[in-house]
């Protein structure tokens, strides 16, 4: 099991497929901020099955998800699990790749597309969340959960207002939360996306 470590934060990662050419493809699975590579196994395709033979598929646990863990901090929000994602890439020596996300992957994509435009060659977004009023609680009634088995566990020390902080700068705000819809609209990556059909 293979890991980047970056000061305290430690990133559980797998690679698929090493053997093929071309540059590779970044997978960041669903499952809110409980996104862990063994999400792939429910998701209705599962891309490292599908695209290992022919891609190599790089997948990922985000942080203080699966085996991968990070501090936690009130100021804390996307820009922390962007760095992750871009850390990792650095760690593993690619310039380029591709990326494909499912559920929470959509705003991640478009939030690494916003902050290194060239370094991605396409953009595969399944079923993104986007946020709104109708159904801004279930987000923060999901990341509550996924909370309170940290609390149980490795981050029993943080307080419950750095949680509420953390939440509410990850959930806080509209539409796909690291992108505005102009800013979308300006992205010159090509992007295939998947519409959901669920409340998230």
């Amino acid at each position: 099991m293979p890991f980047y470590d970056s000061g305290q934060v430690r990133i559980n990662y797998e690679i698929h497929g090493e053997a093929n050419d071309g540059p590779p493809i970044l997978l960041i699975a669903p499952g809110g901020m409980n996104s862990t590579i063994q999400r792939w196994d429910v998701a209705p395709w599962h891309p490292i099955t599908n695209l290992a033979s022919e891609f190599t598929t790089i997948a990922m646990d985000q942080r203080n998800a699966g085996a991968s863990f990070a501090p936690i901090a009130a100021t804390d929000g996307w820009d922390v699990h962007r760095n992750d994602q871009l850390g990792l890439l650095d760690h593993l020596e690619i310039d380029r790749c591709h990326l494909l996300g499912m559920c929470i992957g959509g705003p991640y994509i478009f939030g690494l597309l916003a902050a290194e435009p060239d370094r991605f060659c396409s953009a595969v977004i399944l079923q993104p969340v986007g946020v709104d009023a109708a159904n801004r609680s279930d987000f923060f009634q999901i990341s509550r959960a996924w909370a309170d088995e940290l609390q149980a566990g490795p981050h029993s020390d943080v307080p419950d207002e750095v949680w509420e902080s953390y939440f509410e700068n990850m959930w806080g705000g509209d539409f796909v939360r690291t992108a505005t819809v102009e800013e979308i609209s300006r992205m010159q990556t090509p992007m295939l996306i998947f519409m959901g059909n669920d409340n998230f």
